[in-house]
C-alpha cells in the first residue's frame, strides 16, 4: 500500500518541480492556504473548548468566602 502512495508521490514531486514557477507557486498556495486556514480554525476551536472547560472549573472549585 505505502509502496504506490511513495511511487504516486515522487511523480508528482517531479512533476511539480518541473513546473514553471508561477505554476509552481499557484498550485502550493492552492493547497497551503486552505490547509493553513483549516487547521487555525482547528486550533482556535481547541483552545476555546480547553479555555471554557478551565473556566468552569475554576468557578465550580472555588470556596465561599475565598477572594482569589
Amino acid at each position: 500500500m505505502f509502496d504506490g502512495v511513495t511511487r504516486w508521490w515522487d511523480g508528482f514531486e517531479l512533476w511539480l518541480v518541473q513546473q514553471w514557477f508561477p505554476v509552481q507557486f499557484v498550485l502550493v498556495m492552492a493547497v497551503l492556504v486552505p490547509l493553513c486556514v483549516g487547521l487555525a480554525w482547528l486550533v482556535h476551536r481547541v483552545v476555546d473548548v480547553v479555555a471554557d472547560r478551565a473556566a468552569r472549573h475554576r468557578r465550580g472549585s472555588r470556596r465561599p468566602g475565598r477572594t482569589f
